[in-house]
């Protein structure tokens, strides 16, 4: 099971890990907290003090077209913010 799926890059967790040295994650939903510290201790090589996780249901979306009305719905997922101690950092940048 793979439990990291993706890091997640916005502004607002941007500004997160500088102030807080806070990092997001979108993680597996069966992913427990302290599954998630271990696979980004190993991955990052990074001492994890806090794991905080949120579970985000899909929303259903509609559309007005010129064939009709589209229904749709966005995808669930969970996301895990991790607070790093202090020192250490994760750049998502540097394979770019």
């Amino acid at each position: 099971m793979q439990i990291l799926i993706k890091p997640l890059v916005t502004e607002k967790l941007n500004e997160q890990s500088e102030k807080l040295n806070s990092f997001g994650f979108v993680v597996n939903k069966n992913a427990n907290k302290l599954q998630i510290k271990k696979a980004v201790e190993e991955m990052y090589n990074v001492t994890v003090e806090r794991v905080n996780t949120t579970n985000y249901a899909g929303k259903v979306k509609t559309r007005y077209t010129k064939s009709g009305v589209q229904v749709g719905k966005t995808a669930s997922y969970k996301k895990a913010i991790v607070t790093l101690a202090e020192g250490d950092k994760i750049d998502f940048y540097s394979n770019i």
